[in-house]
């Protein structure tokens, strides 16, 4: 007697390969914070002086921070178009929409015409305000995307192990912006960089979409989105949901990411541009040369990617809740050292940056499992997407600009700098505080 086969619906059951599903939420979020980090380093280095020159240095660095800060403001918007589609249609789709976003915006960047050029004074500037915030709507809602493949993709007990992928694009994005930034800068004359060098990491972006395009039509969408549309419980409106059933959730992972985000913007931004400022400036920094302090930024990066790894078996052991309230006590510490370690020399910066990339990862990686935890499958897109974005704009797009603003009322010291980080630590410890554990919930079935 024969044995019966295997019912059609179950042998068609197709799944993504784990290695696929690490790989897509690496790359994908790589690729996004790569042409955010162009930016951003491009904001300090050659932006000031090529779309908003003028005879205060200062002042162009603050315009340059301000269109830097557009960004911030488009992410939340994006968290909302994208969390909506990618709560009625599908993780898959959304990624690869939010990818084309960002990339086009910015290879468009990388062909701009700066304020230099007669006849583009303003448009120039105006235009680059324009593709930078095309680029916070791309990564508002790359990052809950990313998360959610990782996560629920994720076996048994892993979530926040395989939550630590996406999170990691961080930190690779950082390296690879900031060294074909330095390779130019070592390869190029200055004149030859001002003039057309910056323009290539941007360019470049277009390879670094292509493959992350094709890794991602090879996906297959989520068992948690599935089981969704297989329920009917698909939410018309994720966003009015989501603020009808989880507005407290919202407010809590909110402040929950507002010392991660302060934090990493201040050990980038802020330090670069504290770091190469001369000592004889009228707001003084600490003078190095600009391809001496990049190297010391990504080898403070390099410990940023090892901590985030290591972040994940560390909440799946002691949980998200316990981990993040120490690491955030650290991160409070941590902002009242600025002053002894920014004198201590070189090898006082390097400890400040070592210390604070730690940091950066021990909390960084835990939130690519929290935040999508907090909230309920069926509007998890737009909750998590929401939290994090908001978050950027609370504790990201205003940092560099605060941070220049205080090193300037302190006549140059950092020590204002760093009670500001602490302070902010504060804020997200009694976040924490008032959240509950999230490790050991129901995350595939849970609907709002």
């Amino acid at each position: 007697m024969s044995t019966p086969s295997t019912p059609p619906t179950v042998a068609a059951a197709k799944t993504n390969p784990r290695s696929r599903v690490i790989f897509a939420s690496l790359i994908g979020t790589s690729i996004e914070f790569y042409d955010f980090y162009v930016y951003a380093t491009a904001a300090v280095l050659v932006f000031p002086a090529l779309f908003f020159p003028g005879d205060d240095p200062t002042a162009s660095l603050l315009k340059s921070f301000a269109a830097f800060g557009a960004a911030f403001v488009a992410r939340p918007i994006g968290s909302i178009i994208f969390g909506h589609f990618g709560d009625k249609m599908g993780r898959k789709g959304t990624l690869v929409a939010s990818l084309l976003t960002m990339g086009i915006a910015t290879i468009l960047i990388g062909c701009l015409p700066t304020a230099l050029t007669p006849g583009w004074e303003i448009l120039g500037p105006t235009l680059l305000v324009t593709m930078r915030f095309a680029q916070g709507l791309g990564l508002g809602g790359e990052w809950s995307g990313a998360a959610l493949l990782a996560t629920e993709n994720a076996p048994e007990g892993k979530r926040a192990i395989y939550g630590t992928f996406p999170q990691l694009g961080a930190p690779i994005g950082f390296i690879i912006a900031n060294g074909v930034f330095l390779l130019l800068a070592t390869t190029l004359s200055n004149e030859a960089f001002l003039a057309w060098g910056w323009r290539i990491p941007f360019l470049a972006s277009a390879v670094l979409v292509i493959v992350g395009l094709y890794v991602r039509f090879k996906l297959i969408e989520t068992p948690a989105f599935t089981k969704v549309v297989e329920s009917g419980e698909i939410a018309k409106l994720p966003l009015a949901r989501v603020v009808k059933s989880s507005w407290r959730q919202l407010i809590l992972g909110t402040f929950i990411m507002l010392a991660t985000y302060t934090l990493f913007y201040l050990m980038t931004t802020y330090t670069l541009t504290y770091g190469t400022t001369p000592t004889d400036a009228p707001v003084a920094g600490l003078g190095f040369e600009r391809n001496t302090f990049l190297i010391m930024l990504i080898v403070g990066v390099v410990f940023f990617g090892i901590f985030t790894l290591v972040s994940g078996p560390l909440a799946e052991k002691y949980g998200r809740r316990a981990h993040l309230i120490v690491t955030t006590i650290g991160i409070i510490v941590f902002g009242l050292c600025f002053v002894p370690l920014f004198a201590a020399g070189t090898v006082g910066v390097y400890a400040l940056l070592i210390i604070g990339f730690t940091l950066m990862g021990l909390t960084f990686g835990p939130m690519g499992a929290l935040l999508p935890e907090l909230f309920p499958t069926n509007v998890r897109y737009t909750g998590s997407a929401i939290s994090y974005n908001f978050a950027s704009i609370l504790g990201a797009a205003v940092a560099p600009f605060i941070a220049v603003a205080l090193w300037g009322a302190a006549g140059g010291s950092p020590v204002l700098v760093g009670v500001y980080l602490s302070s902010m630590g504060v804020i997200t410890l009694i976040a924490l505080l008032l959240s509950r554990e999230t490790r050991d919930l129901e995350y595939t079935t849970n609907l709002s």
